[in-house]
């Protein structure tokens, strides 16, 4: 792994499992890869910039499945259809356009609804038909947000987006254990990605979260993946519906 923590896991743990990760390029979705590539996966990742795809690539040869595309495209959904032998999937795709509900304009709206909500739904929709045909079971981690568990100023749409990822998570991993399909999410407190470089360069609001973590600091990457991979692996078989809170005791609070 090239992220900030050497794998905890046997890199046999998921030996011969194919995982799909949606915005892999970067950040929480590229130690994703990492994590799991590491604990013996193959991945398939899925981002937008080709530069970021071929890095990985270059990092973990045919360990890695690069598909250069929009997660929120139809085209996604033709490629996972015609893949077989999708075991994981790791949603990682989302955004966030902090704002004050009152400035708030409808294309951010359904920019962020589109991006968190939907696109997720039908990118789980579709691996769900292949794993249900497949017969083998999987395993589904959704990214959502410590924000999915409690609210906060200028993230009214953020925090509804990933109440409903939570919601969802919680009525899929009832829908779907009869096909031993397990649902879970993760939910971080603030990660040091670039994401969320830019809000740290305002000090009120670093010192706003700061304030609120009991154990002091922010989330790094490998915290998020490493959380992901045992869910992803049988270390967790008896585990669905549930919530990985890597939040620093946020939301404990």
């Amino acid at each position: 792994m090239t992220s900030n923590s050497k794998s905890p896991y046997s890199n046999s743990l998921l030996s011969g499992r194919t995982a799909l990760v949606t915005g892999a390029g970067k950040g929480i979705g590229k130690a994703c890869v990492e994590s799991l590539v590491a604990a013996g996966a193959t991945v398939i990742a899925v981002a937008r910039t080709e530069a970021d795809l071929d890095q990985l690539v270059l990092e973990h040869g045919d360990r890695v499945v690069a598909w250069c595309l929009d997660a929120t495209s139809d085209e996604l959904l033709t490629r996972i259809s015609e893949y077989q032998g999708i075991d994981i999937l790791v949603n990682n795709l989302g955004t966030n356009t902090p704002q004050l509900i009152s400035e708030l304009d409808d294309e951010v709206l359904d920019q962020m609804l589109d991006m968190n909500v939907r696109s997720l739904f039908r990118i789980t929709r579709s691996v769900v038909r292949e794993m249900i045909a497949n017969g083998q079971g999987g395993s589904i981690i959704n990214i959502g947000s410590q924000m999915g568990h409690v609210g906060s100023p200028k993230r009214s749409v953020y925090c509804a987006t990933k109440h409903a990822v939570e919601g969802l998570t919680k009525a899929l991993a009832v829908e779907l254990a009869e096909h031993n399909i397990r649902v879970n999410s993760v939910a971080p407190t603030f990660i040091e990605t670039p994401m969320t470089a830019p809000m740290f360069a305002d000090p009120d609001f670093q010192e706003f979260v700061m304030e609120r973590i009991p154990l002091g600091r922010v989330g790094q990457v490998c915290e998020v993946a490493n959380a992901v991979t045992f869910l992803a692996s049988s270390a967790s078989s008896l585990t669905t519906g549930s919530c990985v809170k890597v939040d620093g005791g946020w939301t404990a609070q």
